[in-house]
């Protein structure tokens, strides 16, 4: 084995994933700047299509398609399930010849992950999922805002992460990585100026959704995290007659949440502020700790 091999042999790998499709700018733009920094070998695994907002769903009964994908530097595939599906397929090793991943990134998202959006998020869930088998992973969203946000923020995105993934990389061949959380990484408007990492706790966040009724097929509306990219309003949607009996509703967001009261550590507060936010997660969802003589009072009564 020559010298170039052998260090493509022991060079870290890290497999990325996403939830806004394999074709989509976040992911090829963090790509890119892997590959650019010549130490990882690089794996994609991420769904053929857009699938934000599916949480943490699974394929169970249907065998999944993989077909692979032409990204410069990188061996990809482009797979008909979730971002979850992705990430367990990724850390297989079924896919890629025994290769198991050292470290699974999920992203750059097109859209925060703060708050509760991280039930909904399938970014965050592709790195959950490769958490639960005890692979270190970090999902990495840019808070774009229709209007003001335009692709090259993505690519700023990409490139303002790169110290964190190479410091946990380090890390993890170190030893020392804790192997206890997994990494919420969002990226303020303002990429470009940001004021710097800071570690923080998951808030309250969210924005609210109601239904209204519609005559469109497919109205295009805002997602749970923000609006659409390419399409405004339902002008281009289809104008549809429903079927006898039949009605269609679409989606609102009635508005959002604050995380005013919770204090300056919340990941949407310091994101809102301009920071890069960190926020470690786990697997579990735990209540309050003052819930708990309440429930156990409820259910003695029984």
């Amino acid at each position: 084995m020559d010298s170039t091999a052998a260090a493509a042999a022991q060079a870290p790998v890290l497999l990325v994933t996403n939830d806004d499709g394999i074709d989509a700018p976040g992911l090829r733009f963090l790509v890119d700047q892997l590959v650019a920094a010549r130490r990882y070998r690089v794996l994609v695994c991420a769904p053929d299509t857009d699938n934000s907002g599916v949480s943490h769903c699974i394929t169970w009964r249907p065998a999944l398609r993989c077909k692979r994908v032409d990204i410069s530097g990188a061996t990809a595939f482009g797979v008909s399930g979730t971002p979850a599906d992705c990430a367990s397929l990724g850390i297989s090793g079924k896919l890629f010849d025994g290769v198991v991943p050292d470290l699974v990134l999920s992203g750059i998202n097109i859209g925060n992950n703060c708050g509760y959006h991280v039930i909904y998020s399938g970014t965050v869930a592709g790195a959950r999922e490769a958490f639960l088998y005890g692979i270190p992973a970090i999902a990495m969203s840019y808070d774009w805002v229709a209007g003001q946000s335009s692709v090259n923020e993505l690519k700023v995105s990409a490139e303002v992460c790169m110290p964190l993934i190479n410091t946990i990389v380090t890390e993890i061949k170190n030893g020392t990585y804790p192997k206890g959380s997994f990494l919420n990484v969002d990226v303020p408007t303002d990429a470009a100026h940001h004021k710097g990492y800071k570690i923080t706790k998951q808030g309250t966040y969210m924005a609210r959704i109601s239904w209204e009724q519609t005559v469109y097929k497919k109205p295009a509306v805002e997602s749970y995290q923000t609006a659409n990219m390419d399409v405004d309003g339902e002008k281009d949607s289809e104008l549809v007659t429903p079927a006898e009996n039949d009605l269609l509703f679409k989606r609102v967001i009635v508005g959002r949440s604050s995380d005013g009261v919770e204090g300056e550590d919340m990941d949407h507060n310091s994101l809102a502020d301009g920071y890069i936010t960190v926020t470690p997660l786990g697997a579990l969802s735990r209540t309050e700790p003052d819930a708990i003589p309440y429930f156990k009072a409820c259910v003695s009564r029984l």
